[in-house]
């Protein structure tokens, strides 16, 4: 979450008169994340995430993100709800863009997560994707192998300002992911592509909620749990935490459990998955919009774990015993 787009106190009184939500309080923007600008309202019937979107979320897919969520939560997901103005749609217009209200979640996301987390996190998102199982509308994945070419092309010519070799090292990898070693064939449906831990609230040890579905798409289960490993699996070092990635995966296949054919692909998925978000970091670090409230988050985190990925052979390195096997 962050803040590109600043509200008026009036101009916010005039948008919320439209909804149920009682007598504006106080508001304040979000500065965390790097895609749309939030704000966390205080009304008199209590509290809400107010978001313009922008950036990369474009307006023909917000209807897909706003039901989606409705969706989940009307099959025992914990996520926001959004929430419907007086004419009785979600979606409306604010500072010239496009902006919806949701539901406030209690808890906060962990700083520090650990195994217990982690085992959160894999519960959840099984549930997540079996409860999208039935949901009728599709939107297909802009951010995987097709899409991450055009993002190299866009920071290419400053990428060695960045580390030197770096443009080197990225179009050496997208070579390789784009010639025709993708998986297209693994299980797939609903995924949330963006499942950060500061897109997962706890409270105590216990998951309260999922939240920030504007990534949310049709594409492999088992993409989602290769994105997963790389957010939640790190050490502050960028060392891998073996016993995180097993309390991962082991609560994710309680629930779902993983085809031999996802075990023996998701060193691969973990790769693109790393070298996905090194780009868009690349280039939301390259282009910061002047006096924005956003703190861009670092790129050369995902060089470290792609180079840890491209040494990974089997699921083993990642904590997990390959379906057949007798431990």
């Amino acid at each position: 979450m962050a803040v590109y787009t600043d509200v008026a106190a009036d101009e916010l009184a005039d948008y919320l008169s439209e909804y149920d939500l009682g007598e504006l309080l106080s508001y304040k923007g979000i500065a965390e994340g790097v895609e749309n600008s939030n704000f966390l309202l205080h009304t008199s019937k209590g509290s809400f995430i107010l978001t313009l979107y922008e950036k990369r979320v474009a307006k023909n897919d917000l209807p897909f993100f706003l039901a989606l969520m409705t969706h989940l939560a009307e099959h025992g997901i914990n996520c926001p709800l959004p929430v419907k103005a007086k004419d009785g749609k979600a979606l409306h217009e604010l500072a010239g863009r496009p902006a919806a209200i949701i539901t406030f979640l209690e808890g906060i996301w962990p700083r520090k997560p650990n195994a217990t987390h982690c085992a959160g996190v894999g519960d959840a998102l099984a549930k997540m994707h079996l409860a999208g199982a039935n949901f009728a509308a599709r939107r297909d994945n802009a951010l995987s192998v097709s899409g991450w070419r055009p993002l190299f092309d866009s920071a290419a010519a400053r990428a060695d300002e960045v580390q030197i070799g770096l443009r080197a090292f990225l179009e050496t990898e997208l070579d390789y992911l784009s010639s025709g070693v993708w998986p297209n064939n693994l299980p797939e449906g609903v995924i949330h592509a963006d499942l950060f831990n500061d897109n997962v609230f706890f409270l105590g040890d216990q998951l309260s909620g999922i939240i920030d579905f504007t990534f949310a798409c049709n594409d492999m289960f088992a993409y989602d749990i290769a994105i997963c490993l790389n957010a939640w699996c790190f050490e502050p070092d960028h060392s891998f935490n073996v016993t995180k990635a097993r309390a991962f995966l082991n609560a994710y296949g309680r629930v779902r459990k993983l085809t031999e054919a996802e075990e023996a692909a998701l060193p691969l998925l973990a790769r693109g998955a790393a070298i996905r978000f090194l780009l868009t970091r690349l280039v939301d670090w390259l282009n910061v919009p002047p006096g924005a409230l956003v703190r861009p988050k670092d790129p050369l985190e995902y060089v470290r774990k792609l180079r840890f990925h491209q040494s990974v052979s089997s699921v083993r390195d990642y904590g997990l015993l390959p379906s057949g096997l007798v431990a």
